[in-house]
């Protein structure tokens, strides 16, 4: 990504070639930082069987919600309290909504605002017939070639299990907290979260009106997977795009195709949606996307410092760089996916009726009014209809990175993980802190596992996996973090 970006941009940079270089000079990688976790965190000893044996519920949420089988999460609820007595012991545990969970580990000063760790232990299904694809069933819990595989590994019972060892791990140890800790479990975040962590989110407005900080999934610690970047960087969502569909329609004479129109209602759809297409949002650089890049940058070649050193001369060229690339284009800008389509129900009737849906993940600082009055201007055409599906959400505010809610993550973050950068980024999917936001302006969405290349794909796929090793380096990163928040 970021090599083509060097090579759009390095000739407008000839002019600036002594003040850049300087700059360059003054832009160098940051040191790990040489920070110790607590002794009796790093000593602990950590291991993988309730992990695995979590794996083994098929806690699985699905679109249709008269296909749902509540029974593996009331299963998984029960084997809980019973997996982890000293959590069960120490924190008062709430059902909220039927099957989510809240734990509340009262804070010796209950004048001091919560913190907020949150996961979800529901997972999407596996795609049927594939099964047979798994290196190992994808709800056996199954430990092989220094691998945890299973549906729920890496999204998300790994910050569940994490987070409740975490506890575990300090309870044993007689840590009482200062601070009050909410542990919140979403059961439906795969289609929403509207049952589980907007609940939950009701009942903690009710109860604290607000949180100090709020941890959730998002992020991971990359390794290999950032080019020209040796270094492991762990990625902190501090923005999440939101996402909107509508649907396009056009109403025609319908017949039969010996005798077609000059358009057909598909016809003029069609042409609607390659105007959608070929004239897109405009592209930009979040903050949140421009001190991930200067950051990695950093890390990379002399001609990686020399860009982003001067950012402020050739933004415009960076930007037009990254909208070349479909993996690089959708962090500056709000997208455009044409997903589905629909005309006649046979090959020679003319359509009556013609429709499309349309899916926007939008940009932080752009807006669904915005998206709907781009649409309405760039197709240009009355007799195709515009109608929003569900209920469209905002993208997120962008949480401060310069606050001391992230410093206690990003020191967290280097007393488990010292090889590794820790930088902001914009995440690109959507998750349960939708429904958090009334309660804190700090969000982090972040989950303390290494992740390569061949990992990436696992989280919705086939084989998802995490290394073994990353599990018991996530449970002592969750009980470092509750310490360094107190």
């Amino acid at each position: 990504m970021l090599k083509k970006v060097i090579a759009v941009v390095s000739f407008a940079l000839a002019a600036l070639s002594g003040l850049g270089a300087w700059r360059a000079t003054r832009l160098v990688p940051r040191a790990p930082a040489s920070l110790a976790p607590d002794a009796g965190i790093a000593a602990a000893t950590v291991t993988t069987d309730r992990f695995r044996e979590s794996l083994r519920f098929r806690t699985v949420s699905v679109q249709d919600s008269t296909q749902w089988n509540p029974q593996p999460f009331l299963e998984f609820r029960d084997w809980l309290r019973a997996a982890f007595p000293r959590v069960d012991s120490a924190l008062t545990r709430e059902v909220v909504n039927g099957y989510s969970l809240l734990y509340t580990w009262k804070g010796a000063d209950t004048t001091r605002a919560p913190i907020l760790l949150t996961g979800h232990f529901d997972v999407v299904p596996v795609e049927s017939g594939t099964d047979s694809m798994w290196t190992h069933p994808p709800f056996a819990g199954d430990t092989a070639d220094g691998m945890l595989w299973g549906r729920g590994a890496a999204d998300d019972k790994i910050s569940v299990i994490g987070l409740l060892e975490g506890v575990e791990l300090l309870v044993a140890q007689g840590f009482q907290p200062t601070r009050t800790v909410l542990l919140a479990f979403g059961h439906d975040e795969e289609v929403g979260g509207y049952r589980g962590a907007e609940h939950i989110s009701r009942l903690l407005q009710q109860r604290y009106g607000k949180v100090a900080f709020l941890v959730d999934e998002g992020g991971f610690i990359t390794e290999g997977i950032i080019p020209g970047v040796k270094r492991r960087v762990a990625m902190v969502g501090v923005a999440e795009k939101s996402s909107m569909s509508v649907e396009l329609s056009v109403m025609g004479g319908g017949g039969h195709s010996s005798i077609p129109p000059t358009h057909t209602a598909l016809g003029i759809l069609a042409r609607a949606i390659t105007r959608l297409e070929d004239e897109q949002m405009p592209a930009r650089l979040t903050p949140a996307t421009e001190a991930f890049l200067t950051n990695v940058a950093a890390e990379g070649s002399f001609a990686m410092r020399f860009a982003f050193a001067n950012l402020g001369a050739v933004r415009p060229l960076i930007v037009q760089a990254l909208v070349k690339q479909p993996q690089t284009a959708s962090v500056v800008r709000t997208t455009t996916a044409v997903t589905m389509a629909s005309g006649s129900p046979k090959e020679n009737v003319l359509p009556i009726r013609a429709t499309a849906v349309v899916n926007f993940r939008i940009l932080p600082g752009d807006s669904v009014q915005g998206v709907l009055t781009h649409i309405a201007r760039v197709v240009g055409d009355t007799m195709v209809k515009v109608r929003q599906l569900g209920n469209a959400r905002e993208p997120s505010a962008i949480t401060p990175f310069d606050s001391p809610e992230y410093a206690a993550l990003e020191k967290t973050i280097s007393q488990l993980y010292p090889d590794a950068l820790p930088t902001p980024y914009l995440l690109g999917a959507a998750t349960d802190t939708r429904h958090y936001e009334p309660l804190t302006k700090h969000i982090f969405r972040f989950a303390p596992a290494v992740v390569t290349a061949p990992l990436v794909s696992g989280a919705h796929g086939t084989n998802e996996r995490i290394p073994l090793a990353d599990f018991a380096y996530g449970v002592k990163f969750w009980a470092q973090l509750i310490r360094n928040a107190q």
